[in-house]
């Protein structure tokens, strides 16, 4: 049975939840060098472990979707499962506090509150190859 990210922050705290999201970035970094070609949509903090900057600087492409956090706020309003965002005031935080390790990402795409059709196609404009 698979766990709720919820449940594992519950359970057995961020720090495990961030040693299974690198593990599985590491198993989708394989399957990737394996030949099998695949985007990869990386959770919030993903990009504050470096090994997990490592594993994609190393084996991909990384593109940060930088939304404004009253985008962001909207979309998550009214889900339960991001058990870092329950506090407004310190989800703003986390936001700030986190920008840095985004800029990390070889690609910004600053998606303001486009359609999700229109990042694709900013996506598709980048110099990728």
């Amino acid at each position: 049975a698979t766990e709720s990210i919820s449940k594992i922050f519950e359970t057995r705290g961020e720090e495990a939840f961030r040693r299974l999201e690198t593990d599985v970035l590491r198993k989708r970094v394989m399957s990737v060098r394996g030949g099998r070609p695949q985007v990869v949509s990386l959770g919030g903090g993903a990009f504050t472990i470096q090994e997990n900057v490592d594993l994609v600087e190393n084996h991909g492409v990384s593109i940060w979707l930088d939304t404004p956090i009253e985008v962001i706020e909207a979309r998550i309003a009214a889900e339960t499962h991001r058990p870092l965002a329950t506090d407004p005031v310190r989800f703003r935080r986390l936001y700030e506090s986190r920008r840095d390790a985004y800029g990390q990402a070889d690609y910004r795409i600053d998606t303001g509150d486009h359609t999700p059709e229109a990042i694709v196609a900013r996506i598709l404009q980048l110099p990728l190859l």
